[in-house]
């Protein structure tokens, strides 16, 4: 039997050893041989071969068709339709590429005439430590070995060093290991060097041919990213050969013995994970690129890293103390006093953003008069949990179980779904989960159920309607996390309830279930039970819901589409699904008053929950938690601290009360407007005391500050604005006092900064009055007019009297300062 599956390669990168790893073990499922076509250029492999997939050259947007042959061609036809369309695009995400062309370099650190050798920006941050140059190994060391261990017996030690590895890894760490697996499974390469060794090949010369030949075809990809992927080949053969020629003790480490910026021609990902992180401050690759599996490393573990310099320029250098800056693209060797004054400010600012950052990762997330929201993630496997509560998530609350049930054979067992369920509880800690049942079926078909296909699948048979017909397989789940309770808060919410009679069911389940493990001795712990609010219906019978359940949690998603009879993948009708319509918002306020009116939690897992515009609307809606994808956490933090929730209630009033969803959106534009505006002075953008030892530092400082204080996110341009006006005329006013200024585009909001001095600094070089201590820097968009004169005009003359330069000399606090200045300036 033949079959065929066409698709677009939606992925970012196209299908490089990590999606082909994904596909591969779908396809490996089945009997069937399974042909990967790119009908863009014609090559063709084996989907059952990481290596013959990467081979293809599939790029984004390229056409390809799956061909299928054998005994089991429908069941992996329509498997592999599914996985195609619903999990294939999302099994890899878009890395970041650092754009080259917005580099602006500081005028704080070019006014002091550092040598600065300039690459390609590969990972961000700054970082100083000694210039050290990796010692490669030479493979021909190994081409020239007579004896070595079998192919087969060093496979079986790097497979078990890679497992060990995978094991403690999390995240790209754990997610590129894992591809390193499916090279050293992958038929194509390990059929070759066997192949090789049973026509006689030393296993070093299987292993170098192999690679050579592999390497070969990588290369010739018109991608960059595929050809980025013979440095991983590299790494499994290096592993290979150590492992097969143990006799000649070949040393693999590269020990740092202080903290060091290692200059390399090109790192694998093995031999960068081999380095002490503790001492490896950053990396200068010759060869890398901006999608280098070890690049990924370096970012994951916030190592500056660049490229493009070669190892001779380095080379005069070795040993020396060096700073490199992933952001601006630049390694300063042997900085002089001046240099390393700038850098080292530069790694202050750097500190105080982290720790700005830190704040919304380890707070609670509220509002600025003190209403707390939670902040939690939504998850579809159990490795995005500890990297979701590494963003700051204050639980999950979405784990989507059906991922564990899709695209496989037949269901995962009590075992497997109870290590999945307590792996996530373990990364929790005491934070909540909510594990929701199976949500399978309708829309998201899985055929050893054997389910009929249906016309209107999103209202069909699916998720709770079809617990009672599979009653064993949703008691196994309910098993699996009774058990895994012991390890963690536990909350199960049940998908698409509509009524009374089934969350009794799925109660007397429960029941039964906790009964069976009572009587085989097996120990479970207590959970919460809440339902998934996506049908309307049970907006109306919330004060019956209320008596059953613990929690509701509202899926945006669907509750608007069921709301409005809108199937929001029918294109000709998606233009009428918006959460925003006011019949919307007037359920999201029947199902939470109705809720809290029996004191019962309530929250929101939908796409809306991530909105930054909508989020005011949520929070006056009153909801207790708020769940969404990890990286939009941090954000959503913030801006809840910067929310006043008695406005936000008011606005929401305000939505439900408008007639369309134009209004609704008109108001959130006004709302947003309103909110927007930093005040001119605030206490985050005054400095006393300050340590700076030159007029550079102080401007670099000043302006720095508002970039952490998310006031521009131009910090270099708004620099060289500033430094622009001081090449007119200098703005050292005498006395002590200097007032830089600059009316500038690269400010989002407006501000006065203010840095008091611990000792004076030198503000202009031909005056004997240019002695500094306070600087009151003025940064105001253009779109305030002439404000920026009126404020320096006014200040310049105030500062004429010494009484009003001594008061602010003697001021103690920010916000003392702050309330003069606002006050003598009619601010």
């Amino acid at each position: 039997m033949k079959k065929e599956v066409a698709f677009i390669c939606e992925l970012p990168n196209g299908i490089h050893a990590r999606p082909a790893n994904h596909l591969e073990t779908v396809c490996c499922q089945f009997d069937s041989d399974i042909t990967l076509m790119n009908l863009r250029n014609g090559n063709s492999g084996s989907a059952k071969s990481v290596l013959s997939l990467v081979g293809t050259d599939t790029l984004f947007k390229d056409p390809c068709s799956l061909i299928i042959e054998g005994g089991d061609a429908e069941l992996a036809q329509s498997m592999l339709e599914t996985y195609l369309r619903e999990e294939f695009p999302h099994c890899d995400a878009e890395l970041v590429v650092m754009d080259e062309s917005d580099i602006v370099l500081p005028q704080s650190l070019l006014r002091h005439n550092p040598v600065l050798l300039k690459a390609k920006r590969l990972s961000a941050g700054v970082a100083k430590g000694q210039l050290v140059r990796f010692s490669d190994m030479d493979l021909t060391l190994f081409a020239q070995a007579e004896a070595s261990v079998c192919f087969e017996q060093a496979t079986d030690q790097v497979r078990k060093q890679l497992a060990d590895n995978a094991q403690t890894a999390t995240g790209e760490e754990k997610a590129i290991i894992e591809a390193h697996l499916a090279i050293l499974a992958d038929e194509a390469f390990v059929g070759q060097i066997e192949g090789l060794v049973a026509n006689g090949k030393t296993v070093a010369e299987a292993v170098l041919a192999t690679v050579e030949s592999i390497c070969h075809t990588l290369l010739q990809s018109s991608s960059d990213y595929l050809k980025e992927r013979v440095l991983d080949i590299k790494d499994i053969a290096l592993q290979l050969l150590v492992a097969a020629h143990p006799y000649l003790e070949i040393e693999t480490d590269f020990v740092l013995s202080q903290p060091s910026i290692v200059v390399a021609s090109d790192l694998t990902p093995s031999q960068f994970l081999g380095l002490d992180r503790g001492m490896l401050q950053g990396l200068i690759l010759t060869n890398a690129g901006a999608t280098s599996h070890t690049v990924i490393l370096a970012r994951a573990f916030n190592i500056p890293a660049i490229a493009g310099i070669d190892l001779d320029t380095c080379a005069a250098y070795e040993g020396e103390l060096a700073y490199i800056d992933g952001n601006l693209g630049v390694v300063a060797p042997a900085p002089t006093p001046a240099v390393a004054v700038y850098f080292e400010r530069s790694l202050k600012l750097a500190q105080l953003g982290k720790e700005r950052q830190h704040e919304f990762l380890a707070a609670s997330g509220m509002t600025k008069d003190g209403k707390l929201v939670e902040v939690a993630a939504n998850i579809a496997c159990t490795v995005e949990a500890e990297p979701a509560f590494s963003l700051g998530a204050e639980g999950i609350g979405l784990f989507r179980t059906e991922m564990l049930f899709m695209d496989r054979a037949s269901a995962p067992d009590e075992a497997e779904q109870f290590e999945c369920y307590r792996q996530v509880l373990d990364a929790a800690g005491d934070k909540p989960v909510i594990i929701r049942s199976m949500d399978i079926g309708g829309d998201k078909p899985i055929d050893y159920l054997n389910l009929p296909a249906e016309h209107n699948p999103f209202l069909g048979y699916r998720a709770v309607r079809i617990y009672p017909q599979f009653v064993t397989l949703f008691r196994t789940q309910l098993r699996a996390v009774l058990r895994a309770a012991q390890h963690g808060h536990t909350k199960l919410m049940i998908p698409m309830i509509q009524s009374i009679e089934e969350i009794r069911w799925v109660k007397s389940q429960l029941a039964l279930v906790k009964a069976e493990l009572e009587s085989e001795n097996i120990g479970f712990g207590e959970l919460e039970l809440g339902i998934m609010v996506e049908i309307p219906a049970v907006a109306f019978m919330m004060d019956q819901f209320c008596r059953e359940v613990d929690f509701f949690s509202i899926g945006s998603n669907d509750m608007t589409q069921y709301l409005l009879a809108v199937d929001r993948d029918n294109d000709n009708v998606a233009k009428l699904y918006n959460s925003l319509a006011p019949s919307f918002l007037r359920l999201l306020r029947e199902v939470v008053v109705g809720a809290h009116e029996y004191g019962k939690w309530v929250g929101l897992c939908g796409e809306l929950g991530a909105n930054k515009k909508v989020l005011p609307l949520l929070v006056g809606a009153g909801l207790d938690e708020l769940s969404m994808a990890a990286p939009s956490i941090v954000p959503a933090k913030a801006l809840l601290s910067q929310l006043d929730s008695k406005q936000c209630e008011a606005l929401f009033q305000q939505a439900c009360d408008c007639a369309t969803i134009a209004e609704v959106e008109a108001l959130l534009d006004e709302f947003e407007r309103s909110q927007e505006a930093k005040p001119l002075l605030a206490t985050e953008c005054v400095l006393l005391d300050c340590d700076f030892t030159s007029k550079e530092e102080a401007i670099q400082a000043l302006v720095g500050n508002l970039g952490i204080c998310g006031r521009t996110v131009r910090v270099n341009e708004l620099e060289a604005d500033i430094w622009a006006r001081e090449e007119v005329f200098s703005t050292g006013l005498g006395n002590g006092f200097a007032i830089p200024h600059t009316k500038s585009d690269n400010i989002q909001h407006s501000s006065i900064s203010i840095a008091r001095l611990g000792k004076p600094v030198s503000w202009t070089a031909d005056s004997d009055d240019s002695d500094v201590e306070f600087v009151i820097m003025l940064t105001l968009n253009k779109e305030q007019g002439d404000q920026h004169m009126r404020i320096f005009s006014g200040l310049a003359r105030k500062l004429i009297h010494e009484s009003f330069r001594n008061t602010l000399k003697e001021m103690t606090t920010e916000s003392e300062m702050i309330a003069f200045l606002q006050s003598e300036l009619s601010l």
